[in-house]
């Protein structure tokens, strides 16, 4: 294992202590907008503001997955 998977693994899991940290102290309810989408603009999704946060992360995670996902192809040497 490379050093460079090893500061990578530690970066995730310091974001994934933040994203715990925000969840355990933001317990309220909030009403999230998000006009563009077009379904929130007339009614909004009224969950907790930790719940939200995360559903956000998660989007942030995987669209970054499948941006770097198959960047980094080798070619063989013949």
């Amino acid at each position: 294992m490379s050093f460079a998977a090893v500061i990578k693994s530690v970066f995730f899991l310091l974001i994934l202590f933040v994203v715990l940290y925000v969840g355990m102290n933001n317990v309220h309810a909030i009403d999230f907008f998000f006009p563009i989408a077009g379904t929130t603009a007339k009614t909004p999704i009224h969950a907790s503001a930790a719940l939200i946060f995360f559903g956000m992360f998660v989007v942030g995670v995987l669209a970054g997955t499948l941006l770097t996902a198959g960047g980094s192809k080798k070619k063989s040497k013949e």
